[in-house]
């Protein structure tokens, strides 16, 4: 079906070539119109009728939205120009970036994988005694409420709701299977006259619940609090907070749809190997403890997982990718970007990559000050700490000649500083982030940022995250072989000592990646650039502390084939002249034991060290003194030895 396109000048507030916007997008744009979400709705409601339609208005995405269901038609697509293209103060022409954002907008959405979570409204409250009852009175109606207070307090019974006594000890898991351990726990005994006894006070209660309610005002329960869903906390100084996190409990009953924001394939992952530690990435960035160690390779829960994409951004193996969207996608709608803008005229392209909030300022920006310029284009993604070196090079070499991260206040810091540092490595002063709250100030910093020149040739970005970090930043750095990389990159060589390795080849057993190689022929130790993690496995695995890492980028074909990092003459055996074994360490060994250990002390013994496997055991089998011989070995019975026993008898 042929996409049709509504645009509207929105009273004539800003400039639309309808034109030039329906050439370059593909899409049947027969006209601009003036008041499409009034007095011209009935346009609106045509074309939505029709359907495979696309209405360049966000701002009154409701009201179509609206028209659709009453009119049992497909709900229309959106895209917002007005805001991020068509309100500005740049006097240029804003028709190419109006263009891109169209064509990002019929991008196709790719399905995301989630699960249902049940929550069946059993809150626990926590906090003073004033603030969690008073709070267990007004959700007693709405939810299953049970009330912990502190040891040594009064319990006046309720029957709206439980209350009990204890100090929490341990919390785990999130919306609708939160499991919690309780110290001290006593209950009140039904009963009696006055204040109600309490049962004998027990360690170790355990108990779940769908919500957790936190008043306390100390220490959170979990690591970045606000990304744990089903656990809201809430200053019991602030009556306003309160009555928030009560209402926001109140409505977290039902089945609720959680995304699964992350793949793993556990066969790449590069945590470990034999017990020795490796990479780590992911463990020290993940903001709300949803990845563990689970020996070999991480395991990530899907219930905790906020979605932040920093994991995805820092993984140097691709064992962890972010799945909503997908990184082929986010490579797709960088390229749709930065080629329908050149195809509509546009030169040297600026990318602003922003979330929700960047969204809600780049709005602000347009409808009250100076707006976005004409040659800056914004792209919204859902996962900002996701954006890592590798979609900022794609961004570069695909044609912006400079990319812009609008942080918001949600942003995880700890992994977009080292990605950041890390491309600008790669290339030099050309992406920025902005740590800007003002609406004005974000407008003033992008007009008066200085004009950078986009790529003459731009590439399209295929393949792994690695593959495309590698092909961009061979096309920004066409005359530079390699690139000095700074600490931690998941890019280099290894270095080895050759005087301290004794090719044990223990490095080779245990490299994740296949990036470390041995020659089954001859006494190598060899190296593929291209497929290093820099993971530091070969580095605590080496038992001579002969290797260390050097953070590189070698944009040369070598980096693809092997190169042998030490190599040493092999060792003839004494017997058959096999090769095996490095001739420097058998000598050491020779060196060392002939004659000065009990085992070697004889010539014979000592000339078993000299020989390969099969003349060895050959030797140690004939000799005089082995241990595994026995002795002669019986004739086998035959049948004429069972007649001739029974004859004797």
């Amino acid at each position: 079906m042929s996409k049709t396109l509504l645009v509207c000048d929105c009273f004539g507030t800003q400039t639309i070539d309808f034109q030039t916007l329906s050439k370059t997008t593909g899409a049947s744009c027969a006209g601009c119109y003036t008041s499409l979400c009034t007095t011209q709705l009935d346009v609106a409601s045509a074309a939505i009728q029709e359907g495979g339609v696309t209405i360049a208005c966000a701002q009154e995405a409701h009201r179509f939205s609206e028209l659709a269901e009453e009119l049992e038609a497909e709900e229309p697509q959106f895209v917002d120009i007005r805001d991020r293209a068509g309100w500005t103060e740049d006097t240029a022409s804003t028709t190419p970036k109006m263009a891109a954002l169209i064509a990002d907008a019929n991008l196709h959405d790719p399905t995301y994988k989630s699960v249902d979570v049940v929550s069946e409204g059993t809150c626990m409250i926590i906090g003073p005694q004033d603030v969690a009852l008073a709070a267990a009175d007004r959700l007693a109606e709405t939810l299953s409420v049970t009330v912990l207070l502190a040891p040594d307090s009064e319990v006046d019974p309720n029957p709206a709701y439980d209350t009990v006594v204890g100090t929490l000890h341990q919390t785990t898991g999130s919306l609708g299977q939160f499991h919690v351990k309780i110290n001290a726990f006593q209950q009140s005994l039904v009963g009696g006259r006055g204040t109600p006894k309490l049962t004998a006070p027990r360690d170790g209660a355990a108990s779940e619940c769908d919500i957790i309610l936190d008043f306390t005002g100390g220490t959170s329960l979990f690591p970045a609090p606000e990304k744990r869903d089903g656990y809201l906390r809430a200053d019991p100084k602030s009556s306003t907070a309160v009555d928030a996190a009560i209402f926001a409990a109140s409505h977290m009953t039902g089945t609720f749809e959680k995304p699964l924001y992350v793949r793993l394939e556990t066969s790449l992952c590069a945590h470990s190997r034999a017990e020795k530690p490796a990479c780590s990435n992911c463990l020290n960035v993940c903001p709300t403890g949803a990845i563990l160690s689970a020996g070999e390779h991480v395991t990530i829960d899907p219930m905790i997982c906020a979605g932040c994409g920093s994991c995805a951004a820092v993984c140097p193996s691709g064992a962890i990718t972010y799945d909503k969207p997908t990184p082929d996608h986010l490579f797709r709608r960088i390229t749709t970007l930065a080629t329908t803008y050149r195809d509509a005229g546009g030169k040297d392209a600026v990318l602003l990559v922003h979330d929700e909030h960047g969204a809600q300022m780049i709005s602000l920006a347009a409808r009250h000050g100076r707006g976005l310029p004409a040659r800056v284009i914004p792209m919204e993604v859902t996962a900002l700490s996701g954006f890592g070196h590798a979609e900022m090079l794609a961004a570069l070499a695909s044609g912006f000649a400079h990319v812009n991260v609008l942080i918001g206040p949600k942003t995880e810091r700890d992994a977009l500083d080292p990605q950041l540092a890390l491309a600008d490595a790669i290339s030099a002063d050309k992406i920025t982030l902005l740590d800007v709250a003002d609406p004005d100030l974000l407008s003033d910093h992008l007009f008066n940022q200085t004009h950078a020149k986009a790529l003459d040739a731009p590439i399209l970005p295929l393949g792994t995250r690695r593959q495309v970090a590698r092909l961009s930043a061979k096309a920004l750095n066409p005359d530079i072989e390699k690139i000095a990389l700074p600490e931690g990159a998941p890019y280099g060589a290894v270095v080895v000592d050759t005087e301290a390795c004794t090719l044990c080849l223990a490095c080779v057993s245990l490299c994740p990646s296949g990036a470390l190689g041995d020659n089954p022929d001859l006494p190598q130790l060899r190296f593929q650039e291209d497929a290093c993690l820099q993971c530091g496995l070969c580095t605590n695995v080496c038992p001579e502390k002969a290797i260390t890492l050097a953070p590189q980028l070698d944009l040369t074909d070598a980096a693809f084939t092997q190169t042998i990092l030490n190599e040493e003459e092999p060792f003839a055996c004494v017997e058959c002249g096999t090769l095996f074994g490095v001739k420097s360490t058998v000598e050491k060994i020779m060196e060392k034991l002939a004659g000065n250990h009990a085992m070697f002390a004889n010539p014979a013994a000592a000339r078993m060290i000299q020989m390969c496997d099969g003349c060895r055991i050959n030797a140690q089998y004939h000799s005089d003194n082995n241990p595994l011989a026995g002795g002669e070995r019986p004739r086998p019975r035959t049948t004429d030895d069972y007649l001739s026993k029974r004859k004797d008898h």
